[in-house]
């Protein structure tokens, strides 16, 4: 017993080693400052109104062809008042504008690198060609331009793009490269919903960054659980007020954080309703108080307003920190609807499968594994015939020091659809099309899932700090 114990304690001190040896050994050629130690110097009291990214022009004017261009930028950005911060963004200094298209549509997209490093777009939650995915094969050297053309042929959902390139992922992310990808179907535009953007449709870009006195970004990977920050950002702004009428307003929240999970609640614990999970709209609404939402899923909610009178202040919390204020105003007219049935999904048959891969995920820091193995670029690690249907059995192992904060799981080029957490039934608001799911310690979680197009493709926890430390595998479909 006693030499197990010491065994324990010579594994836990290397594993604490090497967690630290990878605070500094990170590639990339951004500036990165890390935890000194330093109080920053941000007033989270000051009013901030919440920024809204533009549409992306089409530059394309014909029906049914949507075409696109996009600038990978360096810039300074202040978040603080009167201190600037260097930051990264698509058309911009940081984030990035949000692309609207609908089903059916051939897409061109025209991306021009501007960094001093290579990068890549990557559509999470699109269906395409491997070719199209913007993955880690899908590099864009510096100064290099990127064309991929690709059909729309899923329902609507809220999606998103961002880099994926090994090595500098979660370095990019953090300095603000990430933007939204909206898709429209006949559906969609049928139902009635609060559907006029910057109006009553509104993205909620929700990350967490941490700046040194200077303004600058302080980047710091917490050794274990990825790079956490001080202070919630809501599409750029830290803790910003949205002025609202007294209507239903529809929110598409991302999750777009590098590790952390966020708890969202109203202050005065009201319901709202989830009309959509990553991949589109429910089956119907679910009525809840809470939406719990991990790096890399989205939402899409409606708040009531109308209950509320002329001057009342509701702030959008997580664990009972400050996300956002809402600020509402007079009364105003309100047409739009949340119906009982949002869309029809037809689920998949597992009397149909073919096939069952087993993906476990482990370890902590730079000692993450899927299946065991680190990632290699080199490597192929599993394979699927296209448009064969398979079940994913997800678990995520208690590490031995110091417990897990569960992984999100996500798979490139793929919607599917959840059977089972822990045997049970999944939660109402997973009932829908996913591309991350997350898998908390301990937790196993099934998945029906189908690939229609070829390619190679990856899958991966989305801590972006553990993507980058090898928790991610290759599937070729073919």
């Amino acid at each position: 017993m006693k030499n197990k114990w010491i065994a324990g304690v010579i594994i836990g001190t290397f594993l604490v080693f090497i967690g630290l040896l990878g605070l500094f050994l990170r590639p990339g050629e951004f500036p990165v400052n890390r935890d000194d130690g330093n109080e920053d110097v941000v007033d989270t009291d000051t009013d901030r109104k919440l920024p809204v990214p533009a549409l992306l022009e089409d530059k394309n004017p014909n029906d049914g062809i949507s075409e696109f261009e996009i600038s990978v930028q360096e810039g300074e950005t202040e978040f603080i008042s009167g201190l600037k911060t260097p930051t990264l963004g698509y058309n911009g200094s940081y984030l990035g504008p949000v692309i609207r298209v609908s089903r059916g549509d051939e897409v061109r997209m025209h991306i021009k690198n501007e960094l001093s490093d290579e990068t890549s777009v990557h559509w999470h939650g699109l269906e395409v060609e491997g070719t199209d995915d913007g993955g880690p094969h899908q590099v864009i050297a510096e100064n290099g331009v990127w064309e991929p053309v690709f059909e729309i042929s899923q329902p609507a959902a809220t999606l998103w793009f961002h880099p994926h390139v090994i090595g500098t992922t979660a370095i990019q992310v953090y300095y603000g490269l990430a933007g939204l990808l909206i898709v429209e179907d006949e559906n969609s535009k049928s139902l009635n919903l609060p559907d006029e953007y910057g109006v009553n449709d509104i993205p909620l870009i929700i990350q967490d960054r941490s700046f040194s006195e200077d303004g600058s970004f302080l980047y710091y990977d917490n050794m274990m659980d990825g790079a956490y920050g001080e202070h919630i950002m809501v599409n750029g702004a830290i803790t910003p007020y949205l002025d609202v009428d007294q209507v239903k307003m529809r929110f598409r929240v991302v999750n777009g954080a590098n590790a952390s999970n966020f708890d969202l609640r109203l202050s005065d614990r009201s319901e709202f309703q989830q009309i959509a999970s990553d991949g589109g709209l429910l089956e119907s609404p679910v009525e809840r108080d809470s939406l719990f939402i991990t790096p890399g899923e989205r939402a899409e909610i409606i708040v009531d307003f109308s209950k509320y009178e002329d001057g009342d202040v509701l702030e959008l919390e997580s664990d009972g920190e400050r996300v956002m204020s809402f600020r509402v105003g007079e009364e105003a007219e309100d047409t739009t609807e949340i119906p009982l049935e949002l869309a029809e999904i037809e689920k998949m048959d597992q009397d149909l499968v073919t096939g069952f891969k087993s993906i476990e995920l482990d370890g902590m820091g730079r000692m993450v594994t899927l299946n065991g193995r680190q990632f290699d670029m080199d490597r192929i690690d599993d394979d699927v015939a296209e448009g064969e249907l398979e079940i994913w059995e997800i678990t995520t192992n208690r590490s031995m020091m110091m417990g897990s904060l569960g992984h999100p799981f996500h798979i490139h080029g793929t919607q599917f659809q959840v059977l089972s957490r822990n045997g049970e039934e999944p939660y109402q608001n997973e009932m829908g099309w996913k591309d991350t799911i997350f898998v908390n310690a301990g937790e196993t979680v099934r998945i029906i899932v189908r690939f229609r197009f070829k390619g190679v493709f990856m899958y991966h926890c989305h801590i972006l700090e553990h993507e980058e430390a090898g928790m991610m595998g290759q599937l070729e479909v073919y």
